[in-house]
């Protein structure tokens, strides 16, 4: 692991302490008997990159789309992300018959239910600002399947993606042979992420789950650091009913003696956390304790913040993100960074300013909180269950000043859809219902009665096709007139946003 470049002097600077005592204030959802996990764990605290590349659109070449239509054609005759046996048993053999290539790099594993992508950007952002060349794996992509595999912050190019599939393909089938499942489309990408970093090879993978963790076919990295952001109700017929259920199988990827940086969460869910830290003699860092968001205000194009990290206080950070959660995963990433340079444990000192601020300037999140479209404002957001619509509607709200919002809904079948329009509720003047193209997406005619229920009949207009209700939506918000503040939120599916970004000229 490369050394951290010099580090800013910060002699002239407040005591970070002291606005921090404000974090630790503010913590008002904390269970006593936490401190009683808490007690038999150690706790991380100090004494004292390039611009993201955009969603890729298809290979201009033909030789080359046809190719990676071949490739995708291949992988879509797998058990899709949604299909599940849930073990390790396939992706290790896997691993094992190319000669464990996950084991090259040193590794930072990322799990939650909401903002894992977010973070995993940032991330990235900040190790490659250090000079470190970095892989990162994610899912699920808005529009181009090579975004799931990236390198120095920019997805792998097709050609790349086509050559990666046939170098393993002889040993994948050779695993499916021997297994008696084939290895499913989630498990193929993870062997080649995991071949494409080695090749690079990469100084660091960053590694998002793509459901849960113990079993997930991510967990066969032993990450040095592993992320655990907000966790909320998702997935709950397979990975639980409660946070503290789903705490239990998200923490899986906590390894032995590794660093643990814990968002924060529902009481139950921290204490399944903290307990099995404890059961590996694992360091945990928590937000609102060991580090977080002091402040933030919102600035043109994003937010300003001052965060608290491990090694001290990093003022006068830019963002490019819109919304508070955006702060948060900001705030969890930083932490995550400095745990991976040892910063709070083998070196007090906090990172270069400079090289902080640098690297969050440069962070995009495509689909997230997304600008595509002006006069009127069309705004993209991938927010796909509950707990994700709140964040969005609260950061709609504080970051665009619409004086009439017009909803554009596709969900999946498979989601708790109420949930998620109760939550766009108060914020929707009107929503026009559709679908996207995936086999998952719920009917639209099935979601328009749902959407009835919650906001009447008057406010819900229903449009199965999606450029019809892009069509429907920018004339809704169109209505008050060019300069009166209507705009559209495009929401509901990571598939509706980016079939939505690819209508409107993106990608």
């Amino acid at each position: 692991m490369s050394d951290i470049p010099g580090t800013s002097d910060q002699s002239d600077q407040p005591d970070p302490l002291d606005s921090f005592d404000e974090i630790i204030e503010a913590e008002t959802t904390r269970d006593p008997d936490l401190a009683v996990i808490e007690a038999g764990s150690r706790t991380l605290r100090t004494q004292g990159g390039p611009p993201q590349a955009d969603v890729p659109a298809r290979p201009e070449d033909p030789e080359v789309d046809k190719a990676l239509r071949e490739v995708e054609a291949e992988l879509a005759t797998r058990w899709g992300e949604t299909k599940l046996e849930p073990s390790v048993t396939r992706i290790a053999a896997l691993m094992d018959v190319l000669g464990e290539p996950q084991r090259s790099y040193p590794s930072i594993h990322i799990t939650g239910t909401n903002g894992k992508t977010s973070t995993a950007r940032m991330i990235e952002a900040l190790l490659g600002a250090f000079e470190l060349r970095t892989g990162r794996y994610t899912s699920p992509h808005v529009q181009s399947i090579t975004e799931r595999i990236s390198l120095d912050g920019a997805p792998i190019s097709a050609e790349r993606f086509i050559e990666t599939y046939q170098d393993i393909k002889p040993y994948v089938e050779m695993v499916d042979a021997s297994q008696e499942y084939r290895l499913s489309f989630f498990e193929v990408l993870t062997g080649m992420a995991y071949a494409a970093f080695a090749d690079a090879p990469v100084d660091v993978a960053v590694v998002e789950v793509g459901m849960g963790g113990s079993w997930d076919a991510t967990n066969v990295i032993d990450g040095d650091v592993a992320v655990i952001t907000p966790i909320d109700l998702d997935h709950t017929d397979r990975l639980g009913e409660t946070p503290g259920e789903i705490a239990g199988e998200k923490s899986g990827i906590v390894k032995q003696g590794a660093t643990v940086i814990l968002a924060q969460q529902p009481v139950d869910a921290a204490q399944v956390v903290l307990k099995k830290a404890v059961e590996v003699d694992a360091t945990v860092a928590r937000e609102g304790l060991e580090f977080g968001v002091v402040a933030r205000q919102v600035a043109v194009g994003g937010q300003l913040l001052t965060l608290r990290g491990l090694g001290g206080e990093y003022t006068e950070v830019y963002l490019p993100l819109h919304g508070a959660h955006q702060a948060h995963n900001a705030a969890v990433a930083l932490a995550a960074v400095e745990a991976f340079f040892g910063v709070g444990s083998q070196r007090p000192e906090p990172l270069d300013i400079d090289t902080v601020r640098k690297a969050f300037a440069a962070v995009s999140s495509p689909g997230r909180l997304e600008v595509v479209r002006r006069s009127p404002t069309v705004v993209l957001d991938a927010a796909h269950n509950p707990a994700g619509a709140r964040v969005t509607a609260e950061a709609i709200g504080e970051a665009f000043q619409f004086s009439r919002l017009i909803g554009v809904v596709g969900a999946s079948a498979d989601k708790n859809v109420r949930g998620l329009l109760e939550a766009f509720e108060p914020v929707f003047a009107e929503v026009v219902v559709t679908q996207n193209s995936s086999h998952r997406a719920m009917d639209a005619d099935e979601l328009a009665a749902i959407a009835v229920e919650v906001f009447g009949e008057e406010r819900v207009q229903v449009e199965p096709r999606l450029p019809d209700a892009l069509e429907a939506a920018i004339t809704l918000a169109e209505e008050e007139g060019e300069f009166a503040g209507g705009g559209v939120l495009v929401t509901g599916s990571v598939i509706t946003v980016g079939e939505a970004r690819l209508l409107l000229g993106k990608g």
